[in-house]
């Protein structure tokens, strides 16, 4: 069999090793059963739904009816700019709050965008923000500091 749709493929593999790596560690925490599951229970099988997927994908960039496709070289700037984004955002949640690490973090990942907008990040930022607010600090309860610091607002 010859692969026609490398993205297919390439993302059925990714898929089968994450779940397998997740079934695999699941299987350090007791398993219980399926009407008493216990710590392991779940992750074991999402990692082996996951993988099954994967499977099925990677299957699929085989046949002969695939879409023929093409994997884009590697690139290391658009990675550099996700992860620096988050890790920006670890270190500024504390002194500028919530509020403005979310908007910086969601502004500065868009520049990874091919097809980038600012006022597409600006609304995205917005309602991201605004979203985790409402999902973490109000439906949740968790305390994150809201603004700035120096700013003295809670």
């Amino acid at each position: 069999m010859q692969v026609k749709n490398k993205q297919d493929f390439w993302s059925g593999v990714m898929f089968i090793l994450v779940g397998v790596g997740f079934a695999y560690k699941a299987t350090s925490y007791s398993m219980g059963t399926a009407a008493r599951m216990g710590p392991g229970y779940f992750p074991f099988w999402l990692g082996i739904l996951m993988a099954c997927l994967g499977a099925f994908i990677l299957l699929t960039s085989m046949r002969k009816k695939a879409t023929k496709t093409v994997v884009d070289p590697f690139d290391f700037r658009i990675l550099g700019i996700i992860i620096g984004g988050i890790l920006l955002f670890a270190f500024m949640l504390r002194p500028l709050g919530l509020i403005l690490s979310l908007i910086l973090l969601v502004m500065i990942s868009s520049l990874a965008s091919h097809e980038h907008s600012w006022k597409v990040s600006a609304a995205n930022a917005v309602f991201l923000t605004l979203l985790c607010w409402l999902s973490f600090v109000k439906g949740l309860g968790l305390v994150f500091p809201i603004w700035p610091t120096f700013l003295g607002l809670h």
